[in-house]
């Protein structure tokens, strides 16, 4: 894999010219204003408004029309072929854990150990560990009748078992890879994916206690008694809608989540620790620890443990493994049409530029990097392109960092990605509806939630990047 370095040496002169950073300035600004404007106001898809976001950033900046399309389209490959094949990997075992339901034993064992005070810590953990290999929207939906059902068992207001689900589900989404916003940052930054994941699970746990179980009790006094609800009324989606004929064993299936994790953490282990190619442990899990091999085993594994487990048949699995590809198309396309934005950004010399203000100013990259995808976020609504756009902007401050600061600039930009959700994100609205919330609840709950995540995790990254 080419260094940042090499990249940019090779990318520059196919667009940028000698430009006045105040062209480039600008040629950003509008940039990025187009795709916030079409994705707010027009409701276009962000795959379109990323294409025509890049299009306006490369024409102000004054880039060749010849080279544009070169620079897009290696943005997009490159990040497509990085990203896309473990998205789809990670969509595949989400779809297994869902429909054999895995995700059910996972969430009956850890609360038939719980009552009372320990249910909203139960919450958390069965919502960290079922947010490894689901997206955000799929854990909610698998995770809201369990909520209700708690709610209901343990005599406990639905904030109070609501918030710690949603938390675990969001902080995962947000800094933990395999998700695809994380995975497209680990991309663009050139980080290592193993240490990132060590690091972000690191951050995550003070992050899951605080706007999680802790957080639940002031939420739940800000919004006030909640109805709950018989059922979810949303519709839930195809990727979740069969049902098993029999459960998976517990330990199968707590092993099958985690196998890609335990393989990709030893991964960095060897890398930090032992650090000699020529060790055979090392060249071990160089291979079975890399990010494609982890989740292609975790899925091979859940065939087994997750489809036979629950009486599939081979025709069964390979129907579940099928149908789970479609959904994910839509963020595929997001993803790599973010990453041609980002070669953009960096060909045209926008990045570069930013560095250079960025040293001038004294800035901490990790803060930037934070502030950058707040603003994305805060403007689009849309933590996964808040995430691509900023990685992209900032990535030349990589340049030369350790693997442990890479890793930590990552993780900052993953957090700002996640600063206050509002009523421009799909999310807010998909947690609105399904528990029952008026526009101002979910605000005084989720938005806030969403937030304290974002400012907790910052708060322990600037501090780890001091010491680390």
């Amino acid at each position: 894999m080419s260094t940042p370095t090499a990249l940019l040496a090779d990318a520059t002169p196919a667009l940028a010219h000698s430009h006045s950073q105040g062209q480039l300035l600008l040629a950003a600004l509008l940039g990025i204003g187009v795709i916030v404007l079409l994705i707010t106001k027009l409701k276009l898809h962000p795959f379109l408004a990323l294409t025509l976001g890049s299009i306006v950033l490369a024409v102000v900046a004054g880039a060749p029309f010849d080279k544009l399309t070169d620079s897009f389209g290696t943005g997009f490959g490159a990040t497509v072929t990085s990203t896309g094949l473990l998205i789809g990997l990670g969509a595949m075992l989400g779809k297994l854990l869902a429909d054999s339901g895995g995700a059910n034993v996972i969430a009956d064992t850890v609360l038939a150990r719980s009552s009372g005070r320990k249910l909203p810590w139960a919450m958390a953990l069965i919502a960290a560990v079922l947010g490894l290999p689901l997206f955000f929207e799929i854990g909610v939906v698998l995770l809201v009748p369990i909520v209700v059902l708690v709610a209901r068992r343990g005599n406990l207001p639905l904030m109070r078992v609501g918030i710690p689900a949603l938390a675990g589900l969001s902080i995962l989404h947000g800094l933990i890879p395999p998700h695809p916003g994380p995975l497209v940052a680990v991309s663009a930054l050139h980080a290592n994916l193993g240490v990132t994941l060590a690091l972000g699970l690191l951050v995550a746990i003070p992050c899951l206690i605080i706007a999680g179980p802790l957080f639940s009790r002031v939420a739940e006094r800000w919004v006030g008694p909640l109805e709950i609800p018989e059922q979810p009324e949303p519709e839930a989606p195809a990727a979740i809608e069969s049902a098993s004929e029999h459960a998976p064993a517990f330990g199968a299936v707590l092993a099958t989540i985690l196998l890609p994790v335990v393989l990709m953490l030893t991964k960095a282990f060897f890398d930090v620790v032992v650090d000699s190619p020529k060790a055979v442990g090392q060249r071990i899990f160089d291979f079975v620890g890399s990010p494609l091999i982890a989740l292609l085993l975790a899925v091979l594994v859940g065939m087994v443990t997750l489809g036979k487990g629950a009486g599939f048949t081979k025709q069964r699995i390979s129907d579940s493994l099928s149908s789970s590809l479609g959904p994910i198309a839509g963020i595929v396309f997001i993803v790599g049409a973010g990453g041609g934005f980002k070669q953009t950004l960096v060909d045209v010399g926008v990045a570069n530029a930013v560095s250079s203000w960025a040293d001038k100013l004294h800035i901490s990259a990790l803060l930037l990097g934070w502030l950058i995808a707040v603003l994305i976020r805060l403007a689009t609504g849309s933590a996964t392109v808040a995430t691509i756009t900023a990685a992209g902007i900032v990535s030349p401050l990589a340049v030369g960092m350790s693997t442990t600061h890479t890793a930590l600039l990552v993780l900052a930009v993953g957090a700002g990605s996640l600063f206050f959700s509002h009523v421009n994100d799909a999310g807010f609205w998909l947690v609105k509806e399904y528990f029952g919330m008026s526009v101002g609840q979910t605000v005084k709950s989720w938005s806030v939630m969403e937030t304290l995540i974002s400012v907790v995790a910052i708060a322990i990254i600037l501090p780890l990047g001091l010491v680390m």
